[in-house]
Protein backbone atom coordinates (compact mmCIF):
# COMPACT_ATOMS: atom_id res chain seq x y z
CA UNK A 1 0.00 0.00 0.00
CA UNK A 2 1.15 3.35 -0.89
CA UNK A 3 1.06 5.96 1.99
CA UNK A 4 0.71 9.70 1.35
CA UNK A 5 1.95 12.70 3.16
CA UNK A 6 -1.57 12.71 4.37
CA UNK A 7 -1.41 9.65 5.85
CA UNK A 8 1.25 10.41 7.33
CA UNK A 9 -0.23 13.64 8.74
CA UNK A 10 -3.31 11.52 10.11
CA UNK A 11 -0.41 8.87 11.82
CA UNK A 12 1.21 11.82 13.38
CA UNK A 13 -1.89 13.35 14.59
CA UNK A 14 -3.23 9.87 16.24
CA UNK A 15 0.18 9.04 17.76
CA UNK A 16 0.51 12.03 19.37
CA UNK A 17 -3.33 11.89 20.52
CA UNK A 18 -2.07 8.07 22.00
CA UNK A 19 0.57 9.50 23.91
CA UNK A 20 -0.86 12.63 25.29
CA UNK A 21 -4.70 11.25 25.68
CA UNK A 22 -4.11 7.70 26.41
CA UNK A 23 -1.24 6.57 27.82
CA UNK A 24 -0.41 8.85 31.11
CA UNK A 25 -4.07 7.27 32.56
CA UNK A 26 -4.07 3.51 31.72
CA UNK A 27 -2.85 2.23 34.59
CA UNK A 28 -5.31 4.77 36.12
CA UNK A 29 -8.55 3.51 33.79
CA UNK A 30 -7.17 -0.09 33.80
CA UNK A 31 -8.06 0.36 38.27
CA UNK A 32 -10.97 1.42 37.56
CA UNK A 33 -12.57 -0.59 34.85
CA UNK A 34 -13.57 2.62 32.93
CA UNK A 35 -12.39 5.18 31.03
CA UNK A 36 -13.93 9.00 30.71
CA UNK A 37 -15.40 7.79 27.46
CA UNK A 38 -17.26 11.21 26.41
CA UNK A 39 -14.83 13.14 27.39
CA UNK A 40 -12.28 11.55 25.30
CA UNK A 41 -14.64 11.00 22.50
CA UNK A 42 -15.54 14.46 22.35
CA UNK A 43 -11.64 15.39 22.34
CA UNK A 44 -11.46 12.51 18.81
CA UNK A 45 -14.36 14.34 17.34
CA UNK A 46 -12.75 17.74 17.90
CA UNK A 47 -9.88 16.45 15.79
CA UNK A 48 -11.95 15.01 13.09
CA UNK A 49 -10.85 10.92 14.21
CA UNK A 50 -14.30 9.45 15.16
CA UNK A 51 -15.64 10.12 11.41
CA UNK A 52 -12.29 9.04 8.51
CA UNK A 53 -13.63 7.47 6.01
CA UNK A 54 -17.36 9.05 7.26
CA UNK A 55 -19.69 11.38 4.57
CA UNK A 56 -18.33 14.98 4.99
CA UNK A 57 -22.02 15.92 4.83
CA UNK A 58 -22.06 14.56 8.43
CA UNK A 59 -18.93 16.09 9.75
CA UNK A 60 -16.92 13.23 8.41
CA UNK A 61 -13.27 13.38 6.68
CA UNK A 62 -14.72 11.33 3.61
CA UNK A 63 -11.44 9.56 2.94
CA UNK A 64 -11.00 5.95 1.91
CA UNK A 65 -10.68 3.13 4.71
CA UNK A 66 -6.92 3.27 4.15
CA UNK A 67 -6.78 6.44 6.25
CA UNK A 68 -8.95 4.58 8.49
CA UNK A 69 -6.44 1.57 8.87
CA UNK A 70 -3.23 4.04 9.45
CA UNK A 71 -5.18 5.48 12.46
CA UNK A 72 -6.12 1.46 13.97
CA UNK A 73 -2.91 0.81 13.60
CA UNK A 74 -1.01 3.77 15.92
CA UNK A 75 -4.01 3.18 18.49
CA UNK A 76 -2.35 0.36 18.49
CA UNK A 77 0.47 1.90 20.75
CA UNK A 78 -2.12 2.61 23.25
CA UNK A 79 -0.61 0.95 26.70
CA UNK A 80 -4.24 -0.54 26.89
CA UNK A 81 -6.43 -2.66 24.85
CA UNK A 82 -9.54 -1.33 26.25
CA UNK A 83 -9.44 2.23 25.24
CA UNK A 84 -9.11 1.64 21.17
CA UNK A 85 -11.49 -1.29 21.28
CA UNK A 86 -14.12 1.59 22.37
CA UNK A 87 -12.74 3.64 19.25
CA UNK A 88 -13.45 0.92 16.98
CA UNK A 89 -16.96 -0.06 18.58
CA UNK A 90 -17.80 3.73 17.44
CA UNK A 91 -15.80 4.08 14.16
CA UNK A 92 -15.90 0.39 12.78
CA UNK A 93 -18.57 -1.59 14.38
CA UNK A 94 -22.02 0.13 15.37
CA UNK A 95 -21.59 3.01 12.37
CA UNK A 96 -20.60 1.82 9.02
CA UNK A 97 -23.96 0.13 8.00
CA UNK A 98 -25.75 3.53 9.55
CA UNK A 99 -23.09 5.39 7.16
CA UNK A 100 -23.67 3.28 4.14
CA UNK A 101 -27.38 2.47 4.23
CA UNK A 102 -29.13 4.86 6.87
CA UNK A 103 -31.73 7.92 5.89
CA UNK A 104 -30.92 11.20 5.90
CA UNK A 105 -32.74 11.84 8.94
CA UNK A 106 -30.84 8.53 10.89
CA UNK A 107 -27.75 9.44 9.56
CA UNK A 108 -28.43 13.31 11.09
CA UNK A 109 -29.44 11.91 14.67
CA UNK A 110 -27.41 9.63 15.12
CA UNK A 111 -24.14 9.14 12.44
CA UNK A 112 -23.38 12.94 12.95
CA UNK A 113 -23.53 12.91 16.84
CA UNK A 114 -21.25 9.78 16.68
CA UNK A 115 -18.70 11.22 14.56
CA UNK A 116 -18.83 14.82 16.69
CA UNK A 117 -17.98 12.94 19.78
CA UNK A 118 -21.08 14.22 21.49
CA UNK A 119 -23.21 10.27 21.19
CA UNK A 120 -21.37 6.79 22.08
CA UNK A 121 -22.35 4.11 20.24
CA UNK A 122 -22.39 0.59 20.56
CA UNK A 123 -23.16 -2.24 18.43
CA UNK A 124 -25.62 -5.20 20.10
CA UNK A 125 -25.35 -8.62 17.90
CA UNK A 126 -23.85 -10.90 20.57
CA UNK A 127 -26.17 -13.03 23.08
CA UNK A 128 -25.83 -15.85 25.92
CA UNK A 129 -26.59 -18.01 22.81
CA UNK A 130 -25.61 -16.64 20.01
CA UNK A 131 -22.10 -15.18 19.72
CA UNK A 132 -20.20 -15.84 16.56
CA UNK A 133 -23.72 -17.63 15.40
CA UNK A 134 -25.22 -14.47 14.15
CA UNK A 135 -27.82 -16.42 12.43
CA UNK A 136 -29.12 -17.91 15.55
CA UNK A 137 -29.69 -14.72 17.64
CA UNK A 138 -33.63 -14.48 20.03
CA UNK A 139 -34.03 -10.99 19.97
CA UNK A 140 -37.10 -9.91 18.26
CA UNK A 141 -38.94 -6.58 17.29
CA UNK A 142 -42.39 -7.13 16.03
CA UNK A 143 -44.51 -4.41 14.59
CA UNK A 144 -47.40 -2.01 16.15
CA UNK A 145 -48.47 0.51 14.28
CA UNK A 146 -45.55 2.79 12.89
CA UNK A 147 -43.80 1.14 15.58
CA UNK A 148 -41.66 -2.23 16.97
CA UNK A 149 -41.62 -3.45 19.98
CA UNK A 150 -38.18 -4.74 20.79
CA UNK A 151 -37.61 -7.95 23.50
CA UNK A 152 -34.59 -10.03 24.09
CA UNK A 153 -31.15 -9.23 25.71
CA UNK A 154 -27.55 -9.02 24.24
CA UNK A 155 -24.28 -10.05 26.15
CA UNK A 156 -20.56 -8.90 26.36
CA UNK A 157 -21.65 -5.68 24.45
CA UNK A 158 -18.49 -2.98 24.91
CA UNK A 159 -19.61 0.62 25.42
CA UNK A 160 -22.65 -0.21 26.97
CA UNK A 161 -22.96 1.24 30.21
CA UNK A 162 -22.49 4.92 28.46
CA UNK A 163 -23.88 4.22 25.42
CA UNK A 164 -26.39 6.85 23.82
CA UNK A 165 -27.50 4.43 21.43
CA UNK A 166 -27.35 0.84 20.10
CA UNK A 167 -27.28 -0.36 16.68
CA UNK A 168 -29.31 -3.55 17.39
CA UNK A 169 -29.46 -6.99 15.38
CA UNK A 170 -33.16 -7.97 15.45
CA UNK A 171 -35.38 -10.93 14.03
CA UNK A 172 -38.23 -8.78 12.19
CA UNK A 173 -39.83 -11.78 10.73
CA UNK A 174 -40.70 -15.30 10.88
CA UNK A 175 -38.67 -15.73 7.38
CA UNK A 176 -35.48 -17.78 7.27
CA UNK A 177 -32.68 -16.90 9.71
CA UNK A 178 -30.67 -15.00 7.09
CA UNK A 179 -33.67 -13.03 5.39
CA UNK A 180 -35.36 -12.11 9.22
CA UNK A 181 -33.27 -9.54 10.46
CA UNK A 182 -33.07 -5.89 10.61
CA UNK A 183 -30.69 -3.56 11.96
CA UNK A 184 -32.32 -0.42 14.04
CA UNK A 185 -31.42 2.08 16.29
CA UNK A 186 -32.49 1.78 19.34
CA UNK A 187 -31.19 5.01 22.09
CA UNK A 188 -30.94 4.19 25.42
CA UNK A 189 -32.38 6.11 27.07
CA UNK A 190 -36.02 4.58 25.54
CA UNK A 191 -38.31 2.66 28.20
CA UNK A 192 -37.49 -1.04 28.65
CA UNK A 193 -33.64 -0.64 28.09
CA UNK A 194 -31.49 -1.53 31.27
CA UNK A 195 -28.14 -2.81 31.76
CA UNK A 196 -26.03 -5.56 33.84
CA UNK A 197 -23.36 -4.52 36.22
CA UNK A 198 -19.94 -4.36 34.27
CA UNK A 199 -18.62 -7.65 33.35
CA UNK A 200 -15.59 -8.76 34.74
CA UNK A 201 -13.40 -9.88 31.77
CA UNK A 202 -9.85 -11.45 31.92
CA UNK A 203 -8.62 -7.95 29.67
CA UNK A 204 -9.94 -5.10 27.89
CA UNK A 205 -10.07 -3.91 31.70
CA UNK A 206 -10.30 -0.56 31.13
CA UNK A 207 -13.54 -1.05 27.98
CA UNK A 208 -17.54 -0.90 30.02
CA UNK A 209 -18.93 -4.42 28.44
CA UNK A 210 -22.55 -5.17 30.24
CA UNK A 211 -24.89 -7.24 29.14
CA UNK A 212 -28.26 -5.25 27.63
CA UNK A 213 -31.92 -6.67 28.37
CA UNK A 214 -34.83 -5.36 26.04
CA UNK A 215 -38.24 -5.31 28.04
CA UNK A 216 -41.07 -4.22 25.65
CA UNK A 217 -38.76 -1.20 23.90
CA UNK A 218 -40.77 0.48 21.57
CA UNK A 219 -39.10 2.87 18.69
CA UNK A 220 -40.39 3.36 15.65
CA UNK A 221 -39.69 1.90 12.26
CA UNK A 222 -37.71 4.81 11.06
CA UNK A 223 -35.26 3.45 13.45
CA UNK A 224 -34.42 0.96 11.02
CA UNK A 225 -31.56 1.43 8.91
CA UNK A 226 -32.31 0.36 4.93
CA UNK A 227 -34.70 -2.55 4.46
CA UNK A 228 -36.60 -4.83 5.91
CA UNK A 229 -35.12 -8.01 6.43
CA UNK A 230 -31.26 -6.77 5.32
CA UNK A 231 -29.71 -6.82 8.06
CA UNK A 232 -27.87 -10.02 8.54
CA UNK A 233 -26.45 -8.84 5.18
CA UNK A 234 -25.68 -5.48 6.27
CA UNK A 235 -23.81 -6.71 9.65
CA UNK A 236 -21.36 -9.14 7.38
CA UNK A 237 -20.36 -6.14 6.15
CA UNK A 238 -20.16 -4.46 9.08
CA UNK A 239 -17.80 -7.19 10.32
CA UNK A 240 -15.78 -6.99 7.35
CA UNK A 241 -14.05 -3.20 8.73
CA UNK A 242 -14.27 -4.49 11.80
CA UNK A 243 -12.47 -7.21 11.31
CA UNK A 244 -9.79 -5.41 9.50
CA UNK A 245 -9.67 -2.71 11.56
CA UNK A 246 -8.87 -5.46 14.65
CA UNK A 247 -6.15 -6.56 12.57
CA UNK A 248 -4.84 -3.50 11.95
CA UNK A 249 -4.85 -2.49 15.73
CA UNK A 250 -2.81 -5.86 16.71
CA UNK A 251 -0.04 -4.83 14.04
CA UNK A 252 1.77 -1.93 16.37
CA UNK A 253 0.70 -3.49 19.54
CA UNK A 254 2.93 -6.93 19.21
CA UNK A 255 5.63 -4.72 17.70
CA UNK A 256 5.55 -2.66 21.02
CA UNK A 257 5.65 -6.29 23.20
CA UNK A 258 8.61 -6.96 21.18
CA UNK A 259 10.77 -3.96 21.42
CA UNK A 260 9.90 -3.74 24.95
CA UNK A 261 11.01 -7.32 25.42
CA UNK A 262 13.95 -6.42 23.88
CA UNK A 263 14.95 -3.98 25.80
CA UNK A 264 14.25 -6.08 28.70
CA UNK A 265 16.52 -8.13 27.68
CA UNK A 266 19.48 -6.19 26.83
CA UNK A 267 19.23 -5.03 30.55
CA UNK A 268 18.60 -8.44 31.94
CA UNK A 269 21.73 -10.95 33.00
CA UNK A 270 21.55 -14.62 33.95
CA UNK A 271 24.40 -16.69 34.10
CA UNK A 272 27.05 -13.81 33.16
CA UNK A 273 25.29 -12.55 29.93
CA UNK A 274 23.07 -10.38 29.19
CA UNK A 275 19.45 -12.73 27.80
CA UNK A 276 19.95 -10.73 24.18
CA UNK A 277 23.14 -12.45 23.63
CA UNK A 278 21.07 -16.00 24.17
CA UNK A 279 20.91 -16.73 20.30
CA UNK A 280 17.24 -18.79 20.83
CA UNK A 281 15.93 -15.02 22.21
CA UNK A 282 17.06 -13.20 19.96
CA UNK A 283 15.98 -15.04 16.79
CA UNK A 284 12.96 -16.08 18.14
CA UNK A 285 12.36 -12.24 18.43
CA UNK A 286 13.38 -11.84 14.71
CA UNK A 287 11.27 -14.76 13.85
CA UNK A 288 8.31 -13.49 15.81
CA UNK A 289 8.86 -9.30 14.02
CA UNK A 290 8.83 -11.18 10.43
CA UNK A 291 5.11 -12.69 11.45
CA UNK A 292 4.00 -9.27 12.52
CA UNK A 293 5.18 -8.25 9.32
CA UNK A 294 4.06 -11.03 6.75
CA UNK A 295 0.19 -9.83 9.04
CA UNK A 296 0.73 -5.74 7.98
CA UNK A 297 0.82 -7.07 4.27
CA UNK A 298 -1.95 -8.98 4.68
CA UNK A 299 -3.98 -6.20 6.57
CA UNK A 300 -2.96 -3.74 3.51
CA UNK A 301 -3.85 -6.40 0.86
CA UNK A 302 -7.16 -6.81 2.55
CA UNK A 303 -7.32 -3.04 2.83
CA UNK A 304 -6.39 -2.52 -1.00
CA UNK A 305 -9.13 -4.84 -2.32
CA UNK A 306 -11.98 -2.98 0.05
CA UNK A 307 -11.02 -0.12 -1.05
CA UNK A 308 -10.92 -0.77 -4.70
CA UNK A 309 -14.99 -2.09 -4.21
CA UNK A 310 -13.57 -5.62 -4.31
CA UNK A 311 -15.81 -8.69 -1.81
CA UNK A 312 -12.36 -8.49 0.98
CA UNK A 313 -13.73 -11.40 3.05
CA UNK A 314 -11.52 -13.56 2.16
CA UNK A 315 -8.59 -11.54 2.78
CA UNK A 316 -10.16 -9.86 5.93
CA UNK A 317 -10.66 -13.06 7.19
CA UNK A 318 -7.21 -14.43 6.51
CA UNK A 319 -6.20 -11.14 8.99
CA UNK A 320 -8.41 -11.65 11.54
CA UNK A 321 -7.57 -15.00 11.70
CA UNK A 322 -3.40 -14.51 11.73
CA UNK A 323 -3.83 -11.41 13.98
CA UNK A 324 -5.29 -13.43 16.79
CA UNK A 325 -3.10 -16.29 16.36
CA UNK A 326 -0.14 -14.34 15.81
CA UNK A 327 -0.98 -11.83 18.81
CA UNK A 328 -1.30 -14.99 21.51
CA UNK A 329 1.95 -16.16 20.12
CA UNK A 330 4.12 -12.82 20.47
CA UNK A 331 2.64 -12.03 23.50
CA UNK A 332 2.98 -15.46 25.28
CA UNK A 333 6.77 -15.44 23.53
CA UNK A 334 7.57 -12.32 25.28
CA UNK A 335 6.10 -12.53 28.48
CA UNK A 336 8.49 -16.05 28.58
CA UNK A 337 10.99 -13.73 27.92
CA UNK A 338 10.37 -11.44 30.79
CA UNK A 339 10.36 -14.81 33.32
CA UNK A 340 8.85 -13.33 36.46
CA UNK A 341 8.29 -10.03 35.40
CA UNK A 342 6.04 -11.09 32.81
CA UNK A 343 3.92 -12.84 35.28
CA UNK A 344 3.26 -9.58 37.51
CA UNK A 345 -0.52 -8.46 36.62
CA UNK A 346 0.57 -4.57 35.38
CA UNK A 347 3.19 -5.50 33.38
CA UNK A 348 2.78 -4.20 30.00
CA UNK A 349 3.42 -7.69 28.46
CA UNK A 350 1.11 -9.01 30.69
CA UNK A 351 -1.59 -6.64 30.17
CA UNK A 352 -1.17 -7.14 26.00
CA UNK A 353 -0.92 -10.71 26.42
CA UNK A 354 -4.71 -10.51 28.24
CA UNK A 355 -6.35 -7.66 25.92
CA UNK A 356 -4.97 -9.74 23.02
CA UNK A 357 -7.24 -12.42 23.72
CA UNK A 358 -9.91 -11.50 22.77
CA UNK A 359 -9.18 -10.84 18.85
CA UNK A 360 -9.66 -14.53 18.60
CA UNK A 361 -13.07 -14.32 19.58
CA UNK A 362 -14.66 -11.27 19.28
CA UNK A 363 -15.95 -10.09 15.81
CA UNK A 364 -16.37 -13.66 14.89
CA UNK A 365 -14.21 -16.06 16.72
CA UNK A 366 -10.94 -18.00 14.68
CA UNK A 367 -13.35 -20.99 13.80
CA UNK A 368 -15.48 -18.64 11.92
CA UNK A 369 -12.43 -17.57 10.15
CA UNK A 370 -11.61 -20.41 9.48
CA UNK A 371 -14.91 -21.82 8.12
CA UNK A 372 -15.76 -18.19 5.36
CA UNK A 373 -12.06 -19.23 4.73
CA UNK A 374 -13.23 -23.04 4.08
CA UNK A 375 -15.97 -22.16 1.94
CA UNK A 376 -14.38 -19.17 0.24
CA UNK A 377 -11.39 -21.90 -1.17
CA UNK A 378 -14.80 -24.16 -1.75
CA UNK A 379 -13.53 -27.03 0.23
CA UNK A 380 -16.50 -26.88 2.13
CA UNK A 381 -20.34 -27.90 2.01
CA UNK A 382 -22.15 -25.55 0.24
CA UNK A 383 -25.44 -26.35 1.55
CA UNK A 384 -26.09 -23.75 4.61
CA UNK A 385 -28.84 -22.40 6.27
CA UNK A 386 -31.07 -19.64 4.17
Amino acid sequence: MKFTPEHDALRKTVRDFVEKEINPYCDEWEAAGEFPIKDLFKKLGNLGLLGIQKPEAYGGMGLDYSYNLVAAEELGLALCGGVPLAIGVQTDMCTPALARFGSDELKREFLAPAIAGDRVGCIGVSEVDAGSDVAGIRTNARKDGDDYIINGSKMWITNSPKADFICLLANTSDDKPHRNKSLILVPTDTPGVSFSPHLNKLGMRSSETAQIFLDDVRVPQRNRIGAEGTGFMMQMMQFQEERMWGAANVIKALEACIDRTITYCRERRTFGQVLIDNQYIHFRLAELQTEVEALRALTYQACEQHIAGQDATRLASMAKLKAGRLGREVTDACLQFWGGNGYMWDNPVSRAFRDVRLVSIGGGADEIMLGIICKLMGILPSKRRD
